[in-house]
């Protein structure tokens, strides 16, 4: 039925197998039609590049295909025949080295044993997929995984070749002769849409429902940028009095800390009292006090970067501090299995949430600890490794994951994006046009995936789907654009964000902000492209059914009743 795919290296030497039991492992496979359950024996000691097993299914024109990106701003849609997906920009590919780095370091471009995108017919996703037909959610074919703590679990399909592929991202794995490892622990679930996810969630994973059912109000990245101080804080904080009954949180974002990674160095120009002051007039408000972390990055300029080389990812053949994000003029990442690294990061949160007083963390660039594989674990072991830790440094307070592959912090995070960044320009600056990769700030982008991952919110976690935008001023967006973003971000997720300063609202602005905001009951009953720009979606809203159609490269919408 299935047929099996490896590539492991003994010795220093690349052996290739497509044999269940063979010199150097043996591979027990089940699958009875509602578990597939798979477990690898090694008869030698051995470090693993890839594994996958491959069986038939027919796909016909009317099949969709489910495609859960890599991490939280990776595109994720249903995808059917003669569908593509890109890949990172060209001219990335040909230069090589830092340009393809830098392309395509916020997703898996540059994993080794994975078919390179922009494939026609060929899409894969990450922890669990769906199949159904075009038009009916009656009946889904769902296949989840259990836990990434092994490997990062693949769903692939050839709708040309009609076929099927289970991955495990082994790459870097160390096995020890005897050992076993189970590659698969997969449950096959056909159901209506929404029942299909419920008894995913929760009774195979076995998550709670997250404790952040909604929240809603205020974080100064959309707006500020970096450029953000505490004269700018108190007044918009000021400002969300107009709206005070539908407000659960103020967020302060990037741009308080001297350099990323300092996270105690607070700039004393642009905050002279502080934000342990700062939190305790949010508290005074109300309001639940946020914050932006990026825990895992050290700017190379930082100050810890300088102090503590030794607690910086290093490329095990060469011992060199590898680079892995290049924001902020370039940073390292915090080795999570460094004695140190795990301390100071404890310390810094203990500090923000116990101290200063925080309410909730927002997380963010979580990917970069995992991005190459080390110390003979897969990527997959480090990132649920690196959630964990944050768990326990962040203890009972809120974490809102953000940049971080979805199934690591499934029923651990309370809330997480599920969308990239969005944009001042609805349509994309240059670089959207340049179509880096598929993680580029776009509201378009964000607009798809707070559809298609409607199904993870208030199961998997509390759905972030980035901020909504009400303001006049610093904004390329139509007045119809505006709603649309806003309507959407309401319906299919629960985390509900502006940055704007609503103290400058007209009428009509805080009136819809107040709609947007306040906490309805919804329900999606229809969701897919009906064109390839247009998508069709019909929802209820406290119970009355309603429809809308829209474009997703303008904004346009008709239909809503």
């Amino acid at each position: 039925m299935y047929t099996l795919a490896s590539k492991i290296k003994v010795n220093s030497a690349n052996i290739s197998h497509r044999d269940f039991d063979n010199a150097h492992f043996s591979f027990d496979l089940k699958d009875d039609g509602k578990f597939i359950k798979g477990v690898l024996t090694a008869k030698t000691d051995m470090v693993m590049e890839s594994f996958s097993v491959t069986k038939a299914m027919e796909f016909t024109d009317e099949s969709l295909f489910f495609a859960n990106g890599y991490q939280s701003w990776s595109t994720s849609k249903e995808l059917g025949k003669g569908d593509n997906t890109k890949d990172i920009i060209p001219a990335a590919r040909v230069l090589g080295g830092f340009a393809e780095f830098a392309a395509g370091e916020f997703a898996d471009y540059n994993f080794k044993s994975y078919v390179k995108y922009g494939k026609r017919n060929c899409f894969r996703s990450y922890t669990y997929t769906y199949i159904r037909n075009k038009g009916d959610f009656s009946k889904i074919t769902l296949y989840g995984s259990r836990s990434e703590r092994k490997g990062f679990t693949v769903f692939e399909c050839d709708m040309e070749k009609n076929l099927f592929t289970v991955r495990k991202d082994v790459e870097g794995l160390r096995l020890s002769a005897g050992q076993e490892y189970e590659m698969f622990d997969i449950a096959i679930i056909e159901n209506e849409y929404e029942k299909a996810f419920d008894e995913y969630f929760f009774d195979f994973m076995g998550i709670k429902e997250p404790r952040i059912k909604h929240l809603a109000g205020y974080t100064s990245w959309y707006n500020y940028f970096s450029r953000i101080n505490e004269e700018i804080c108190l007044r918009d904080l000021d400002g969300m009095d107009r709206a005070k009954e539908c407000v659960d949180i103020f967020q302060l974002d990037d741009g308080f800390q001297t350099a990323t990674g300092d996270w105690l160095s607070v700039d004393k120009k642009k905050f002279p009292h502080g934000l342990k002051n700062l939190a305790q007039k949010i508290h005074a408000k109300g309001y639940l006090a946020g914050i932006w972390l990026a825990p895992f990055c050290a700017q190379i300029t930082s100050q810890v970067a300088k102090d503590h080389p030794e607690w910086l990812i290093k490329d095990e053949k060469t011992g060199k501090t590898l680079l892995r994000h290049i924001g902020w003029g370039g940073a390292y990442a915090l080795d999570i299995y460094h004695e140190g690294a795990r301390e100071y990061i404890k310390h810094f949160f203990d500090v923000i949430l116990n101290d200063w007083g925080f309410d909730l963390v927002k997380l963010d660039f979580l990917f970069t600890q995992c991005i190459t594989p080390r110390y003979g674990k897969t990527r997959g072991e480090i990132m649920c490794d690196g959630v964990d830790l944050l768990r326990e440094a962040c203890g009972d307070k809120f974490i809102l994951g953000c940049g971080v592959p979805l199934g690591a912090c499934m029923g651990i995070f309370d809330a997480c994006r599920i969308s990239c960044d969005v944009n001042k320009m609805f349509e994309g600056n240059i670089v959207n046009m340049l179509g880096l990769n598929n993680e580029v700030p776009s509201a378009q982008g964000a607009i798809n995936n707070t559809v298609f991952r409607r199904h993870l919110d208030g199961r998997a976690f509390c759905n972030d789907p980035d901020v909504l935008f009400l303001r006049k001023n610093n904004l390329k967006f139509t007045d119809e654009q505006k709603y649309l973003l806003g309507k959407i971000n309401a319906i299919c997720g629960n985390v509900l964000f502006v940055s704007d300063n609503a103290g400058a609202y007209d009428y009509k602005s805080l009136t819809l902000m107040k709609e947007f905001f306040t906490e309805k009951k919804y329900e999606v009953t229809f969701a897919e492209y009906v064109t390839p720009s247009i998508i069709k979606l019909d929802f209820t809203e406290d119970g009355v059914a309603r429809s809308m159609n829209f474009d997703i490269k303008n904004g346009k919408t008709w239909g809503l009743v």
